[in-house]
């Protein structure tokens, strides 16, 4: 009779926020799988209702001050929806350069900073540098680039206060743009160098067999790789707007968790992130990126989660592509933003935040007062399936000794770049008075 074992990990070391893990196995096989999300619910949805509509923007930066542009154009784009305002041309693009800023400095932060002492051998990435300076001194000027362009269009760096329903409060001029292309040029080489570096690290063995492929989900839009806009795909055939996510996604509620699990309704988990949307649309990427990846030799589809820092590492290639493309084409709009009269409606949008699908929908009043609100941050729809890949990969591992195989499984978490905090706005709290539970 096999023995019992357990892998209790009391906090998760370098991921945005606060959880734990708990996996219970032997020499059979993986009998349970929890990723504990502990952190208090900031109950953000609540926050929103009676607010006015055009304060969701700045409320919901709030969420994370890793990926707040995400939050923030997610909830532009709702509240737009609603009220039928189309922003101009100039303005659409100003929002996919900002995206761009967020896209660099959160994906930098993640490869250099929390994923790559995992290939390298470090507890953290203050001991890496001793001796990978060389990483984490370019990372740190890849960030800074980022950080660049969204102070310029946000206002500052983190929470940008920059972005207003109907466009920006100030938009910037030609003259004041082109002082970040020397400063995304020179990033775009250490980009480059990343994607090289990070193809040359050495990958557990790890790919899904049908049928429990992954269910890639991400934004697909027909003119590029999608930042802002786009409709609902998938790998299984998906392909709806985005006003009909509630028809086909369901969140639900578990109980060791202070976040919901969001699942397919036909199917189940599903996957979003980077590899998503890489899977999915990488005929968009830019030439570079392309031509980039096929000659490290990677391949169009990956279902490695381990190699999921190589994709972030050409998606920060391809952030900085485009941004110098939009910065070279920039006109300034005729005006910054285009106001509307609120009215009594409903909103959706969909973005596609640095670790994926980012959700949301609002209702507002006639007096333009939030009366509803629901936001899917990328971390829930992605627990069940980082539970999954736990359950089906260790056994492949069961060889290591036991710190190698804690080892193992926090870094199998930290593939998909959970961001905690975000994941953690609603908790829906049943109190039970009955007589026994009183005994």
């Amino acid at each position: 009779m096999s023995k019992r074992k357990t892998i209790k990990v009391d906090y998760l070391a370098r991921v945005e926020g606060e959880g734990a893990l708990y996996i219970r196995y032997d020499d059979q096989g993986v009998h349970d799988v929890k990723l504990k999300i502990f952190e208090p619910p900031r109950f953000f949805e609540g926050f929103l209702r009676g607010r006015d509509y055009l304060e969701a923007p700045d409320i919901t930066a709030r969420i994370c001050g890793i990926c707040p542009v995400a939050y923030q154009m997610s909830a532009v784009h709702a509240m737009e929806h609603a009220l039928g305002i189309v922003p101009s041309a100039e303005v659409r693009a100003l929002r996919r350069l900002l995206y761009c800023g967020e896209w660099i400095e959160s994906h930098t932060l993640h490869i250099c900073m929390l994923h790559a002492p995992d290939f390298l051998g470090y507890p953290s990435a203050v001991a890496m540098a001793k001796d990978h300076g060389k990483i984490v001194q370019e990372g740190l000027q890849i960030k800074k680039a980022g950080n660049a362009i969204v102070s310029l269009l946000g206002g500052r760096e983190v929470h940008p206060i920059n972005v207003r329903v109907g466009g920006f409060y100030r938009v910037p001029s030609v003259s004041e743009l082109q002082p970040l292309r020397e400063q995304l040029l020179h990033g775009r080489d250490m980009a480059l160098d990343q994607v090289r570096w990070s193809a040359a690290l050495a990958f557990p063995a790890f790919e899904r067999e049908e049928p429990r492929q992954y269910e890639f989900v991400a934004l697909r839009h027909p003119g590029e790789y999608p930042m802002n806009e786009g409709r609902i795909v998938s790998s299984r055939g998906l392909d709806i707007p985005v006003d009909d996510y509630d028809a086909h996604f369901q969140e639900e509620h578990i109980a060791y968790s202070h976040a919901l699990h969001s699942k397919l309704i036909a199917r189940g988990a599903y996957f979003v992130g980077p590899m998503a949307r890489y899977n999915l649309n990488y005929a968009q990427l830019s030439p570079l990126v392309r031509e980039t990846a096929e000659a490290i030799g990677f391949p169009r589809v990956c279902r490695n989660p381990f190699q999921s820092i190589v994709v972030r590492s050409l998606e920060v290639l391809y952030a900085f592509d485009e941004a110098l493309r939009i910065i070279e084409n920039y006109r300034p709009p005729d005006t910054p933003y285009i106001e509307a009269a609120p009215f009594a409606a409903t909103g959706y949008a969909a973005t596609e935040a640095p670790r994926g699908l980012l959700f949301h929908r609002y209702t507002v009043d006639q007096a333009g007062k939030i009366t509803e609100a629901k936001i899917v941050a990328p971390t829930s729809q992605n627990q069940k399936t980082i539970e999954d890949d736990l359950q089906l990969m260790l056994p492949g591992f069961f060889h290591l000794p036991e710190d190698q195989l804690q080892a193992q499984c926090e870094q199998a978490i930290r593939n998909y770049d959970p961001c905690i905090s975000c994941s953690t706005h609603f908790l829906r709290l049943h109190m039970d008075h009955s007589a026994r539970n009183l005994r």
